[in-house]
């Protein structure tokens, strides 16, 4: 296919499994919009291919209404009537007999949707994969779908499935390298302080990345995309999340005195799908002196995206609608650079892996690696560190990030140092103050050597990590 960027090693782990000596049954799972349908389309595109997708939820839905859109498409594949008396068990078996010999993909979409209101889907498949579908040693059946925790319920965790998958893949966003393909040619006209400023909203989902106007500044595209009534990504924002994460980050106490979901019951069932979706991470601190993690955490809402819709655009959606920002600068908006700048903060963190390639630390030597905040007692200062790795050389790197529009000047050292002076460290922990920023520092921040490394975040653009975060 003609302009698929990245995925590299995920076609690989494809081409591995495939090449295999036995039939394979392949998960898939990720985020809408992260690009599961498009990988799998690239991988399939030198084989048969068979894709089916489940209607999307609505009201009164019922399983019949599934299994009528399945028969559409299954007449669609190969040309002959299917009773719509067919139940799922005689549906599979007639898909098996259509696909018993040659190199054949079959995709299962959005499975979540597809096995909706039917209880045996799952068993019957399973009776037909058995019995049937890997009997041909050259077919692959790949079951896709957004809900992440519905697959890890229902077929990762699920014991009539244990030991079948052949392979379990979880997309993520792409990296910061693949991402900067998207402007192309154009792209070395353009500079990174401005790449960054688009991928602080869309982050790594390439969805996002394909709506970008790359004649149009990042200003103008996310004017276009969000604050305007007809542009995609206004009313992308489906998945209802409650607002409690839309500050940055929340402990759990936080976000059960705002919300009305209790500590142990719901709130546990929703932040478990939401980490398992891919929108929210749970980040530890930890006891620097015995390198163990705390039982205190924050979750951090990752997904750069739903971040900034839940903190800018919906809460102008009644003035988006009015037609409001037609005609109004981005720029004008009070705080733009500082609504970039937690954006940036949130892509750095996601990319993490970047930062400490770059600082040369190897992974089998990281103790522990999270933003790390200090609770403030009679015996110590509170602060906050935006990122920091502990190794075991004794030593802790700590991260401050920045996102400038022009060059640092000093005053970031005495910022820095009051945090350094906060932070409570054994004696025999050395520290390393390090400064992530995008557009330069001044010379005299060179000059007072007070960062041990000083890092342009720029040079992830056309950083190849090594293990894709």
């Amino acid at each position: 296919m003609e302009n698929f960027i990245g995925r590299k090693q995920e076609l690989l782990e494809l081409k591995h499994v495939y090449e295999g000596r036995t039939a394979s049954l392949v998960v898939i799972k990720g985020r809408r919009r992260i690009g599961k349908s498009r990988l799998i389309a690239e991988f399939a595109s030198q084989y048969k291919f068979y894709p089916f997708m489940g209607l999307a939820p609505r009201k009164g839905q019922t399983a019949q209404d599934q299994r009528n859109e399945f028969i559409r498409q299954f007449i669609a594949h190969f040309g002959f009537y299917v009773s719509h008396e067919e139940d799922w068990g005689n549906l599979f078996s007639l898909l098996a007999k259509q696909t018993q010999k040659g190199s054949i993909i079959i995709l299962f979409d959005e499975i979540s949707w597809m096995a909706s209101n039917d209880l045996d889907f799952l068993g019957k498949l399973k009776i037909i994969w058995d019995l049937e579908f890997s009997k041909n040693n050259k077919l692959m059946l790949i079951l896709c779908g957004s809900v992440s925790s519905w697959i890890e319920d229902n077929i990762l965790s699920n014991t009539g499935y244990l030991g079948r998958p052949s392979l379990h893949m979880t997309l993520k966003e792409l990296p910061l390298s693949d991402c900067n393909k998207f402007w192309g040619d154009m792209g070395k006209n353009i500079s990174s302080f401005e790449k960054l400023k688009m991928l602080s909203l869309t982050g790594g989902v390439p969805r996002y990345l394909e709506l970008m106007n790359l004649k149009l500044t990042p200003e103008e595209n996310i004017r276009l995309l969000c604050f305007n009534k007809n542009g995609p990504l206004f009313d992308e924002f489906k998945y209802i999340f409650n607002e409690f994460l839309s500050e940055g980050s929340a402990s759990r106490e936080q976000i059960s005195n705002n919300t009305s979901l209790n500590q142990s019951g719901d709130l546990t069932k929703y932040l478990t799908e939401l980490e398992q979706g891919g929108f929210i991470v749970r980040e530890h601190t930890w006891n620097i002196k015995t390198g163990e993690e705390s039982k205190l955490s924050h979750y951090r809402l990752s997904d750069n995206y739903t971040r900034f819709y839940l903190k800018y655009i919906y809460p102008n959606r009644t003035i988006i609608e009015k037609g409001r920002f037609e005609n109004t600068s981005m720029t004008s908006l009070p705080g733009w650079y500082g609504i970039l700048a937690l954006q940036f903060e949130n892509l750095v963190l996601n990319n993490h892996k970047i930062i400490t390639q770059l600082l040369g630390i190897k992974t089998e030597d990281i103790i522990m690696e999270n933003p790390h905040f200090q609770r403030k007692t009679t015996r110590q200062a509170g602060c906050q560190i935006d990122y920091m790795i502990q190794t075991k050389h004794d030593t802790v790197f700590i991260c401050e990030i920045k996102f400038n529009r022009c060059e640092i000047g000093n005053e970031i050292i005495k910022e820095v140092s009051e945090k350094m002076e906060k932070l409570k460290l054994p004696k025999h922990i050395s520290r390393r103050p390090v400064l992530i920023h995008v557009n330069g520092v001044k010379d005299e921040i060179i000059d007072e050597q007070f960062f041990s490394k000083i890092i342009d975040f720029s040079e992830a653009l056309n950083f190849v990590p090594i293990n894709n975060p």
